[in-house]
């Protein structure tokens, strides 16, 4: 059977312009060139068997070391060659050779086994460069190239960081022969000075190369300086094949490059994942921190002794539940948020769920943030009940600052008069006139109430017998004391009007203002009569006028009987005309303060019922966004971040509100029939509202994670979907205990009570009693998840070690990026066994703590 070898069909990594016929008038630079390069290839094999030759086109004649070298290659057997030294058995043994090399897929044409024999140096050199390529190349291709290509992308990519070298191809781009030092100092940067070479220094770069390759690397010396450096272009198999070797040397290290990625990957995963548990422990601290400052200054109840200190409190109050508290519900929702996508991530990548330090698990949090907002419950509400306890106390201290003023200026002097003991040195007729004014005084006093025990023990030492005196003075005598008795109960309610008009009010309706008004009014309708009593005790004093000047009555000075002199009457019926369209100012100025009151009262009732309805007509279509199963996960994200951007942009109306509830405290308005909503209200649903977006886009934010790292289809998805909305029996997106009983049942699951609770440990780890949908696709898909192991990177890190138990901190520098190695470094035990040296590290305890309890 006869071999022709063609070039045009050993696959693509030969070009038409290496045509064999060409080669047939081979350069002779270029032959001498293969001829060294292809005998040196084929000794760094044969040696492996512990033979080689001499002499291409004479030691592969008899055929026997050519299927030793294929074997030694392929690592298989061959047919048994024939010993005899016939020519025929020669042949034999050289068509099972060909036929070997055949059966790996390649064509050969014009090479025929008795050329071979004959010891054609052409067709030697040209079977030889089948077998390099077909063993040596054909295997290179980097991203779906061909062979050639693939070991050229190789090049160009390993000596990209060098300036000065530049591969386009396997002859002229090779011949100062930096590639092939930049090659050996890219992976092997100790065996190279590169710094120190030049490019017109060719034969020095080159021999460098070589002989650090045959000394470190293993690779014979394949060519000679001078040769490469002599030829207009070396010879393409030649270099193809000299680089090949490269390749192929330092291909344990593109294993442990895969290696390192792998190892990359898994501490980027647990790095990210510590990263997120210190973050939600530092927030966490915070927050409980934020809430144990906040809880006294909330439970504190010492009222202060002003208004102005009180309302300082409300406003305080105000502040906190506008700025302090919104953004810790936020820093609360976030927390819990970063919790969830961490328990997923853990989860994703087959590590234990996170465990917060004692007292901050979410539910300590949500414990700590109940008691916050006990604590705020009833302090706005005392707050208000204070100010109006202080409001009524202020009005109650000026209306007794006023009366008592009143008081103090009708007892002036009064006191003195009633201490002169002029009864002692006093006639008959004087007596009986003190016992008149005294009368007069009386009923001056019956409104004021004062000392009367005192004074009534005055009277019983003045009631004595009087003689009797002239007609004149009697009559006098008598319209005095008319005058007297009539004057004083006038003044009193002269007085008493003056108080009522000066009287202080506080109102907060509109109604009770009208009382006031309606009161006051009836008052003014009592004026005429008084005017007209007012004239009648002047009257009686022109009366008194008249007999002294008709008569010419000598009197001894005024009244005896009162000290209210008609000047004073008409000076305080002046008084009362002039208090009494202020009192109607006052009035009707407080009238429209009501109203006004009343116009805040229903602006804000009116926003406030749009609002509360709104927040929970939203509540209710996010409920409803996050259990459908319309369309993608991806179309609920952006559903629901739609809804996010509408609640956001909503935020101006809710601080609206609030402008128009701090006027309403401001104007202490302490109720309104317009609306059921308080702004405590609308404040806690707008709260809500933020963080059940935000929890719900997280939610599928965690789904779409679950699916992508699981492969899990829409179809299969939603029909997760359908049966966890099924089992939700009180429709609240989660299920309890018994409602995730009653699905596993549903779906085949056969179990005991031990049995669930580890099923129920694994889909709560934070032990809420509740199965949330995230955990039920977790476990329900768990099974197919292709996660990475402990025992896939134990592997991976023994590439690196060099198959070694232990690692070097030197071999993890050099294998891993820096903050990467170091991580390792730092947490990696001293490795103990037998073979251990000198620091030593153990790579498979720290393997295993990857995927174990997750501890910071």
């Amino acid at each position: 059977m006869d071999h022709h070898y063609d070039p045009q069909q050993t696959n693509d990594y030969m070009q038409p312009e290496e045509d064999w016929d060409r080669d047939l008038l081979l350069d002779p630079a270029w032959e001498k060139q293969q001829r060294k390069t292809f005998t040196a290839w084929c000794n760094s094999h044969l040696r492996k068997a512990g033979t080689q030759i001499e002499n291409i086109e004479e030691d592969f004649r008899d055929g026997l070391k050519l299927m030793l070298l294929l074997e030694v290659i392929s690592g298989e057997r061959l047919a048994k060659p024939e010993r005899g030294k016939m020519r025929v058995h020669k042949i034999s043994n050289v068509n099972k050779a060909l036929d070997f090399i055949a059966s790996k897929g390649v064509k050969l044409v014009s090479i025929g086994a008795e050329e071979i024999v004959d010891g054609n140096v052409k067709m030697t050199l040209g079977m030889i460069w089948t077998i390099i390529l077909r063993f040596a190349i054909q295997d290179i291709s980097v991203e779906e190239t061909s062979a050639k290509e693939g070991l050229l992308l190789w090049c160009q990519r390993k000596t990209a960081p060098y300036k000065n070298v530049n591969i386009q191809n396997f002859h002229i781009s090779w011949k100062d022969g930096l590639g092939f030092c930049a090659l050996i100092h890219r992976h092997r940067p100790e065996l190279i000075d590169y710094g120190k070479l030049r490019k017109d220094d060719p034969l020095t770069n080159l021999n460098t190369a070589f002989d650090v390759a045959e000394k470190y690397l293993d690779i014979p010396k394949m060519l000679d300086a001078e040769d490469i450096v002599g030829t207009a272009r070396p010879d393409e198999k030649a270099i193809m094949t000299y680089v090949s070797s490269f390749y192929h040397a330092f291909s344990g290290a593109q294993k442990a490059e895969t290696a390192a990625n792998r190892i990359c990957k898994v501490l980027a995963v647990n790095q990210e994942n510590e990263q997120l548990m210190e973050d939600y422990e530092k927030l966490a601290s915070d927050l409980l921190e934020w809430i144990r400052r906040t809880i006294p200054w909330l439970e504190n109840r010492a009222p202060e002794n002003t208004m102005q200190a009180m309302q300082q409190k409300l406003e305080d109050f105000r502040d906190y539940r506008r700025l302090h508290k919104p953004p810790k519900v936020q820093e609360k929702c976030q927390l819990e948020i970063n919790f969830n996508t961490l328990q997923t991530k853990l989860r994703l990548s087959n590590r234990p769920a996170f465990m917060p330090s004692e007292g901050k698990m979410v539910s300590d949090i949500n414990n700590a943030w109940g008691g916050l907002e006990q604590a705020e419950k009833g302090y706005e509400e005392w707050l208000l009940n204070e100010i109006r306890r202080l409001e009524r106390l202020d009005h109650l201290a000026e209306k007794f600052r006023q009366k008592a003023s009143i008081h103090e200026s009708w007892t002036d002097g009064k006191e003195a008069m009633l201490q002169q003991k002029d009864y002692e040195t006093a006639t008959l007729s004087e007596i009986k006139a003190l016992l008149k004014k005294h009368e007069a005084f009386e009923s001056d006093l019956a409104a004021h109430q004062d000392r009367v025990e005192q004074i009534a023990a005055i009277a019983q030492e003045l009631k004595y017998g009087t003689p009797r005196t002239e007609k004149l003075l009697e009559t006098i005598d008598q319209l005095y004391l008319e005058y007297a008795k009539r004057a004083a109960p006038f003044n009193n309610w002269m007085e008493g009007a003056m108080e009522d008009l000066q009287d202080t009010f506080i109102v907060h309706t509109i109604e009770e203002i009208q009382g006031l008004t309606t009161a006051h009014e009836q008052f003014k309708a009592t004026l005429p009569d008084a005017d007209k009593e007012r004239q009648a005790i002047l009257g009686i004093h022109n009366e008194v006028s008249k007999i002294v000047q008709t008569y010419h009555v000598n009197m001894a000075g005024t009244n005896p009987y009162t000290t209210i002199t008609p000047q004073e009457i008409n000076g305080k019926w002046e008084h009362v005309r002039q208090l009494v369209p202020r009192r109607d100012q006052a009035l009707m100025e407080e009238h429209a303060r009501q109203q006004q009151n009343e116009r805040l009262r229903k602006q804000f009732g009116a926003q406030a019922n749009v609002i509360g309805p709104w927040i929970q007509t939203k509540m209710e279509e996010i409920g409803r966004i996050s259990i459908e199963m319309h369309g993608t996960l991806e179309d609920q994200l952006n559903h629901l971040r739609q809804y996010e951007k509408s609640i956001v942009n909503y935020k101006p109306k809710i601080d609206q509100l609030e402008g128009d509830h701090q006027q309403i405290q401001e104007a202490l308005i302490f109720d309104n029939k317009h609306t059921n909503y308080t702004m405590e209200h609308i404040r806690v649903g707008w709260e809500q509202l933020l963080t059940t977006i935000a929890r719900t886009i997280n939610e599928v934010e965690n789904q779409i994670l679950t699916r992508d790292a699981k492969g899990i289809s829409q179809e299969q998805m939603n029909e997760f979907r359908a049966s966890f909305n099924h089992f939700d029996r009180k429709k609240t997106g989660m299920m309890d205990c018994e409602d995730f009983r009653a699905c596993l049942i549903s779906m085949g699951y056969n179990m005991g009570e031990a049995e669930f609770a580890r099923i129920m440990s694994i889909v709560d780890p934070n032990r809420m009693g509740v199965v949330t949908f995230q955990a039920f696709i977790d476990f329900m898909s768990r099974e197919t998840a292709d996660t990475d192991t402990a025992d896939q990177v134990m592997a991976s890190f023994k590439i690196l070690a060099g198959d070694k138990n232990y690692i070097t901190v030197d071999e993890l520098r050099r294998e891993l990026p820096p903050d990467q190695a170091e991580y390792c470094i730092a947490r990696m035990a001293p490795y103990n066994g037998r073979d251990a040296v000198p620091g030593a590290l153990d790579y498979m305890s720290f393997s295993t703590a990857l995927y174990g309890e997750s501890d910071l």
